[in-house]
């Protein structure tokens, strides 16, 4: 099958492709860009006045499936993912069992296939049950599809067992992916801790809960050599740790969520749930360190932590709410609007934080538009305006904060391994 993108402006950071032109498609694989004429055979798609760019790739997102289908499915969730402009995405283990096994691994990348949207790489627990205690099978998991291990939400506090899971992440070359929040620091907090916590009588957490265990993984990454990659950063400081390791030539990577770099603490003073998350929403200077991050490099990649609750887990008091919020229907929208249109960021910086860092990190055959890769595209229509409406939503959650909000930018087509999978 042909399908030729006709008329766009193709971006592509791992081969400095930054000019308009068309792209060609042939049977699953890129063929080639530049200017094409119409085929007698195969498909057409007009893209004037968009970006074509590598298939945006969300490394963190909570699929629930197996044991938590009421919440999401993987096949709701891919298909919120490719409505979201997201030909990929990594699962997090945290599943009902947790995906610390060979055969969770199996159904998972099984059901994707039968499901046939978005590509689904699952990331293996770090450690049994993700109790924190003894390591996973890492080794079976890895020949059964695991690209990463983390433990998650749940995060790893023996420092002893993450280097054990550090040296076997560096045997098999995969990235640690850590949820960095030392559990005793944290002390049960649901708040940034803080003058917003005081005011609002609600238990803070204090950030140097996630820069210790930053420090902490910075520490092991150097005696070990492992890739670390941090979930969900936060707080500034958490990112001087980050450059500090730069500087020492260990291989740490970061990733940052739209409701990080958009979103402060002080939003909170309504008590509303679907404003909690964890790490929390911090202060305004944290936001601001959060762009800083995202403009000079420091900051890898931009992933939704896509995660669905039900009403019922939303709908009650603040501190028994649900941590999490749902993200791959609003990513790209958010980032057009509030980080490409206000200048913080290139168009070209943008598909570099959502598609070609990601696939560098995850040592995945995808995140370009070479001749011969995988094609995996995604189209952006950078002046479509966009209102948020939850309950257009592909998820099956609703937990999302930006419901209402008014925005420029969005997915106009989702390409997956040559097939048109959404069309916005």
């Amino acid at each position: 099958m042909t399908l030729l993108l006709q008329g766009g402006h193709l971006i592509d950071p791992s081969q400095g492709l930054n000019e308009p032109g068309d792209l060609l498609i042939k049977d699953g694989r890129i063929e080639g860009v530049g200017q094409f004429k119409t085929q007698d055979s195969g498909k057409r798609i007009d893209v004037s006045g968009c970006i074509v760019a590598p298939g945006f790739i969300d490394m963190h997102v909570h699929l629930r499936e197996p044991g938590r289908e009421d919440k999401e499915t993987i096949e709701t969730g891919s298909r919120a993912a490719v409505a979201g402009g997201f030909t990929s995405v990594l699962c997090m283990p945290n599943t009902t069992p947790v995906n610390d096994s060979e055969s969770i691994t199996r159904f998972i990348t099984s059901r994707a296939r039968e499901v046939g949207l978005a590509n689904v790489f699952p990331a293996g627990a770090v450690t049994k049950g993700s109790l924190g205690k003894e390591l996973a099978e890492i080794g079976e998991m890895v020949k059964a599809g695991i690209v990463a291990i983390s433990d998650d939400g749940r995060p790893v506090q023996n420092n002893q067992v993450m280097r054990r899971a550090m040296e076997y992440a560096r045997r098999f070359d995969i990235p640690v992916l850590d949820h960095c929040e030392d559990l005793d620091l944290a002390a049960g907090g649901s708040v940034n801790e803080g003058t917003m916590s005081t005011r609002l009588g609600l238990r803070g957490l204090n950030a140097i809960a996630e820069e210790m265990h930053v420090a902490r993984d910075l520490m092991l990454s150097r005696i070990t050599g492992a890739r670390v990659h941090i979930c969900h950063i936060s707080s500034r400081y958490s990112l001087d740790w980050v450059r500090m390791a730069r500087k020492q030539g260990i291989s740490m990577t970061c990733e940052v969520t739209p409701h990080h770099f958009i979103l402060s603490e002080d939003l909170l003073i309504d008590y509303d749930t679907n404003l909690k998350m964890n790490p929390p929403l911090r202060s305004k200077a944290d936001v601001e360190a959060m762009l800083e991050g995202l403009a000079d490099g420091t900051i890898d990649c931009i992933a939704t932590d896509h995660a669905p609750h039900t009403t019922l887990e939303k709908d009650v008091t603040f501190e028994e709410a649900a941590n999490g919020i749902i993200g791959m229907e609003t990513a790209v929208p958010l980032v057009w609007n509030f980080l490409v249109h206000k200048g913080v960021i290139s168009v070209t910086r943008a598909v570099e934080l959502l598609s070609t860092n990601p696939a560098r990190i995850l040592r995945l055959d995808r995140g370009t538009l070479r001749k011969g890769a995988v094609a995996d595209v995604t189209v952006v229509d950078p002046d479509a305006e966009v209102t948020v409406d939850v309950n257009q939503f592909r998820s099956k959650a609703r937990n999302c904060p930006f419901n209402g909000w008014k925005l420029k930018g969005k997915p106009r087509f989702t390409i997956v391994e040559g097939r048109l999978v959404w069309e916005g």
